[in-house]
């Protein structure tokens, strides 16, 4: 026996609900490191007309004065408090099945049915047809979203701000959070490209330090480094020929194993992003994206779904002109930082 139209819209949304629940966007695997980090620690933001805020202090004001006895001193007002303004993006991706694909995967459909007597086969034809294509729906909208949070945001007049505006490689310049950096140096963060590896004169180290200082200095321990493949390379072959030795212990017969199980800076690791090459693909970058390493304070970087609009599960209704049934995920959000200033990048020549 068929199942109902219903049966079908019904059947997908459940589907897709169970699979989202099942595998959710914050289990994602290492291949998405930055997406992993960020969904890790993203906080819900309250609906907004335009923007998703985040308040910043930008000035002491200080009124401070030396005084002796019955000196008069002043007092003053201050106004210490600046937003940063980050517009909410909507981002969407969905699936269709038709009437001819559904027959063709053994899956019948009547519109005037009682509904509920669908076959055992039946059942499990739909059930296999629709968790493939849920799972390829969210796999894609992983893809697409992971690669946006990477970027400047320029790609589409209705794309997210990512991580190539708020931690710029050009940082004296642009407006992000609705703040001219060219105005106002504590938005800006540190940024150094040409870094070199060569054994005795490599700059690479050294530069690294500075980046690092310059995140402690004014806000904090970077508690996320993130790179691509070109500086891993680069760092590991600078540190081992620099730095490496061989200790033997006098033992003729030795295992000889490759590979390196970890490369740490200050004790954080390494992170290598496979989703550099990708980018540098995408974007043609004039500073490659895998010769880039970030200092990320995620204490100050935040993915901030709107609340309830986190992978939001829809069944939009079936169009009276086509013998189709329609399913989808939307999110609604926005990438926010509130210290420019605790963030670097530098990359390697």
């Amino acid at each position: 026996m068929p199942f109902t139209s219903q049966e079908i819209t019904d059947a997908g949304k459940v589907g897709l609900d169970l699979y989202l629940k099942n595998e959710p966007i914050d289990q994602i695997a290492v291949e998405r490191p930055w997406l992993k980090r960020l969904s890790k620690n993203k906080l819900t933001a309250p609906g907004a007309k335009q923007y998703i805020v985040e308040q910043l202090r930008v000035r002491y004001q200080s009124n401070f004065q030396w005084f002796n006895g019955a000196q008069v001193v002043t007092y003053n007002r201050r106004q210490s408090i600046e937003p940063a303004q980050y517009p909410w993006r909507s981002a969407h991706d969905g699936f269709a099945l038709d009437e001819d694909r559904l027959i063709q995967n053994g899956i019948s459909v009547d519109e005037g049915g009682p509904g509920g007597k669908a076959t055992d086969s039946e059942l499990i034809m739909l059930t296999n047809l629709l968790k493939e294509q849920s799972e390829i729906l969210r796999l894609g909208f992983q893809e697409k979203f992971s690669l946006a949070l990477h970027q400047d945001g320029t790609s589409s007049v209705d794309a997210i701000t990512g991580r190539d505006a708020l931690v710029s490689l050009a940082p004296t310049s642009g407006v992000v959070g609705g703040i001219d950096r060219a105005a106002n140096p504590y938005w800006r963060n540190f940024a150094q490209t040409g870094l070199t590896t060569t054994t005795t004169t490599g700059t690479i180290l050294d530069v690294m330090e500075i980046a690092w200082r310059a995140c402690v200095r004014n806000g904090g321990r970077p508690n996320h480094v993130e790179v691509g493949g070109d500086f891993l390379d680069g760092f590991r072959n600078f540190m081992f020929k620099s730095f490496g030795q061989v200790n033997y212990e006098g033992v003729q017969e030795r295992t000889i194993e490759g590979g390196t199980k970890e490369l740490t800076f200050h004790g954080v690791p390494l992170t290598w992003n496979p989703e550099f090459d990708d980018l540098q693909d995408l974007t043609g970058a004039a500073t490659s994206w895998k010769k880039r390493c970030y200092f990320n304070n995620m204490t100050h970087i935040k993915l901030r779904p709107i609340e309830g609009q986190d992978m939001l599960t829809r069944k939009p209704p079936r169009a009276y002109d086509k013998y189709e049934w329609y399913w989808g995920v939307t999110w609604r959000g926005a990438l926010t930082q509130n210290r420019s200033n605790a963030q670097s990048v530098v990359a390697i020549a």
